[in-house]
């Protein structure tokens, strides 16, 4: 690899900070933490919001630099990157060698190389479950490799999927896992707390929380004390899950808890994680019960048979009498669990964010130095 100048600077998006934490977030989050004291960057966090100028440089990590508060809305934002190649991400951050937009936008520069982390490609797979918003991101992906960025992927299977989908080459996909943030199980335990199985995750369409919901009425059929906790923010699936909840006959065994700050204690109380997505580009939930020692259930879509390995029992999504069989199976089946639990502590080693933030750096060492 060529040996750049000292130190490279990098702009990275960091919108995803503000507000309520999802995977997204989480993930970069992750990201910037990690290369943040990298010896041979400089990073600056900028936000494409109105609000973001106030409000990011309390959530930035304190190696990262804070961009210039410039008042645009990201709607407006997103409506002009469609079209024209203005503003340009210095209007932020001044002079800049990469520009990272990490969560699917990328914005036009002066000079800086550009790299755009896909996630996923669900506006494009099921864009019934996306929001306006989302579903404008193929168009400025598009938009953005036919000027020459470099594309960021968590996973193999989503590197997979924008090499076909965008006709883009290999040589221009860079597939760097996201990490997992070591969480610390809780120093005492209610034993009296009813069992419970856990789904976390924003509820969107995409989450197949209804799925589970149904599933759960028929372990509850079989399992007189277990319960389902809900956890996460309300989002645009909200009336699909309601819904099913009023249908459900153990409607009362169901509990929705919105989002939760400490996320260890929930999790390692947990008998089962559920993870019912109908699509995944990574899926931090299931990884984070594995390094707690409780079992994961999750289905065979995108990305999650990749991350999960043999660490999980896996399902076909949206086949509910399958997903009620395999949750009844980790939680009464001792054989199974005691294997799920070990393999996942096993698994969780594979994910660090000391080797993804390494990986990262080079690249935008790599990207700074090579012409575009």
């Amino acid at each position: 690899m060529p040996t750049p100048r000292r130190p490279v600077s990098v702009a990275m998006d960091a919108t995803p900070l503000l507000g309520v934490r999802t995977g997204v977030g989480e993930s970069v989050a992750g990201f910037m933490a990690a290369v943040g004291a990298a010896p041979d960057l400089t990073i600056v966090g900028y936000g494409l919001s109105a609000n973001a100028g106030r409000a990011l440089p309390g959530l930035l990590p304190a190696s990262v630099k804070p961009g210039r508060r410039i008042p645009i809305p990201a709607a407006a934002l997103l409506r002009a990157w469609a079209r024209f190649d203005h503003p340009k991400v210095e209007l932020w951050t001044g002079p800049v060698d990469v520009v990272h937009g990490t969560n699917f936008v990328v914005p036009p520069s002066r000079k800086a190389a550009r790299l755009v982390t896909v996630h996923d490609l669900t506006p494009l797979r099921f864009p019934e479950l996306c929001t306006p918003t989302s579903r404008q991101y193929p168009g400025l992906i598009r938009r953005a490799i036919a000027q020459g960025a470099s594309i960021h992927t968590v996973s193999q299977a989503m590197a997979d999927e924008v090499m076909e989908h965008f006709r883009v080459g290999a040589d221009r996909v860079h597939i760097i896992h996201n990490g997992l943030a070591p969480l610390r199980p809780p120093q005492t335990r209610d034993e009296s707390e009813a069992p419970y199985i856990l789904a976390i995750g924003t509820v969107e369409p995409r989450k197949g929380i209804p799925d589970l919901v149904a599933a759960f009425d028929r372990v509850a059929e079989s399992d007189p004390d277990v319960q389902l906790t809900i956890a996460g923010p309300a989002g645009w699936g909200d009336d699909a899950l309601a819904a099913g909840i009023s249908r459900a006959r153990h409607a009362g065994r169901i509990h929705r808890i919105g989002w939760v700050d400490d996320r260890s204690s929930l999790i390692a109380g947990a008998r089962v994680l559920a993870y019912p997505s109908l699509y995944e580009g990574f899926g931090l939930p299931p990884l984070e019960a594995m390094s707690l020692g409780v079992p994961v259930v999750a289905t065979t879509v995108g990305a999650i048979p990749e991350v999960v390995g043999d660490a999980a029992v896996l399902v076909e999504p949206r086949d509910v009498p399958a997903l009620a069989e395999a949750l009844l199976v980790a939680l009464q089946d001792s054989t199974t669990r005691d294997r799920l639990v070990a393999a996942g502590r096993e698994r969780v080693r594979r994910f660090t964010w000391t080797q993804a933030g390494e990986q990262l750096a080079r690249l935008y060492l790599t990207l700074a130095e090579t012409p575009h």
